[in-house]
């Protein structure tokens, strides 16, 4: 039985080349957590123009200089508030629930169940200047709210 003596030893460029990839790996694991999960309704962000708000979402049922409330359909209404015309803020309601994202699309695993089963959760994304905040009622028809707003 014939066995070599040597041991193999990583080379410089075989320590280089590991240390690489497991850079790459860590930026992209920390770049992927840093980016939010939730940041537009139905292609709305905030700072668009009320002209694009309602190019994207049609004529408002009501709206105003400050606000325009849009039926999309008989269980999803959406709100929008603006500042000086520019989108500061949007928040859409899921009567019964139907049609909402699940809460981990939209603020992640951390999810605050109160003891009347009502939910909650917020979000802040420091670095792009807004937060998101995740809410379901606990009455009889649940109501899910998704709230994102603009940093002040």
């Amino acid at each position: 039985m014939r066995y070599s003596t040597e041991k193999r030893k990583f080379g410089v460029v075989e320590t280089y080349l590991l240390i690489g990839v497991l850079l790459l790996l860590l930026i992209g694991i920390v770049a992927k957590g840093q980016e939010p999960l939730y940041a537009e309704y139905r292609g709305v962000r905030l700072g668009m123009t009320m002209m694009d708000v309602r190019t994207k979402l049609g004529e408002p049922v009501m709206k105003s200089a400050e606000q325009d409330y849009f039926v999309i359909s008989p269980s999803e209404t959406v709100q929008i508030a603006y500042q000086a015309e520019k989108v500061v803020t949007i928040s859409t309601d899921y009567t019964g629930g139907a049609g909402a994202p699940d809460y981990k699309s939209v603020v992640g695993d951390s999810l605050l169940q109160r003891p009347d089963g009502s939910m909650f959760s917020m979000v802040l994304h420091n670095a792009q200047g807004f937060w998101v905040t995740y809410n379901k009622s606990a009455s009889t028809v649940p109501v899910v709210t998704i709230t994102i707003g603009k940093m002040k």
